[in-house]
């Protein structure tokens, strides 16, 4: 879609959900037409002429001063994920009609991370890109996402797992949650690269071979993943519940490292023990799913073919 299509359906679908009791405004007039507010009133709550929010409603971004949107921002009660795409989405309309410059998802990690990943002995850790392929990983973080590692697709990417594989719906406990964050988080890389091809390339595959995407996106919401919980069943130790903390990695171009751990005491602390044991003897002679990628190394934990 283009850039004037992105910012049009982006502001119409937050303003058709903001309604004038929560915007602190009389509902005049019975009946409303629109399910949300209307252009009248999301310009008077922003201090600008209607004329002017038509405009930028229609997708006219282009030299929209930093207070102009700021305003919009607060009028539409934007929360920080959707600001920041607000201003992705302006950036991009500055830089006039030229193409995004063409680029490409880092495909691998130097060799220091997987260093740091390999340190981390006690907790599930993995690296992905902007695009969520999975780059490298610890062996508890192997051991964790077997089901996803499992796959014969290269690269391995988490989106790919868990709008096309069937097995996703049984590892993911919150399956609904877990795909909205996901379709939100790229919807937030879409904007900040526009010219990314293979995020284009994945966003294209899954809009068509996935109802259940194509339909998340259409609603143009964005989300950080930043911290939070995920409720998993594993096929070899069963329910797990963890906390995440995700984390930008510095001078690594849109490399994120995610880490997850229990509870101390919890069932799913000692669900992490068994899984660490179960790693440590080896899938193959644990008897359950294999991690789906050679060891290189005394950890087992890297070695991510990332061909595709």
């Amino acid at each position: 879609m283009s850039l004037q299509s992105d910012v049009r359906d982006f502001l119409t679908s937050r303003r058709a959900r903001l309604t004038p009791d929560r915007a602190g405004l009389p509902a005049y007039g019975g009946h409303r037409r629109v399910p949300g507010l209307r252009r009248e009133e999301v310009a008077m709550l922003a201090g600008m002429s209607v004329d002017y929010y038509i405009r930028l409603e229609r997708g006219n971004l282009s030299g929209a001063s930093g207070s102009v949107l700021e305003a919009l921002a607060r009028a539409l009660q934007l929360d920080e994920a959707e600001h920041d795409h607000l201003l992705d989405l302006a950036r991009r309309a500055d830089a006039g009609t030229r193409p995004p410059r063409s680029t490409s998802s880092a495909r691998c990690v130097p060799a220091v991370v997987q260093q740091v990943l390999d340190a981390i002995a006690d907790a599930p850790a993995w690296v992905r890109n902007a695009r969520h392929d999975v780059l490298a990983a610890n062996a508890l973080g192997h051991a964790l996402y077997a089901p996803l590692m499992e796959s014969p697709v290269r690269p391995l990417n988490t989106a790919r797992f868990l709008f096309l594989d069937p097995a996703s719906r049984t590892f993911f406990r919150d399956w609904e949650r877990s795909a909205d964050d996901v379709t939100g988080m790229l919807r937030i890389e879409a904007g900040r690269h526009p010219g990314d091809r293979d995020l284009s390339d994945l966003i294209g595959e899954l809009s068509t071979r996935s109802t259940e995407f194509s339909v998340r996106w259409a609603r143009h919401d964005v989300r950080f993943h930043r911290a939070g919980s995920k409720r998993l069943h594993h096929p070899v130790v069963g329910d797990l519940d963890l906390d995440y903390l995700a984390m930008d990695l510095a001078e690594q171009d849109d490399l994120r490292l995610l880490v997850y751990t229990a509870a101390p005491g919890s069932p799913s602390a000692d669900g992490l023990r068994m899984l660490a044991a179960w790693a440590a003897r080896g899938p193959e002679t644990a008897g359950g799913p294999t991690a789906g990628a050679q060891a290189s190394g005394p950890s087992g934990a890297s070695g991510i073919t990332m061909s595709k």
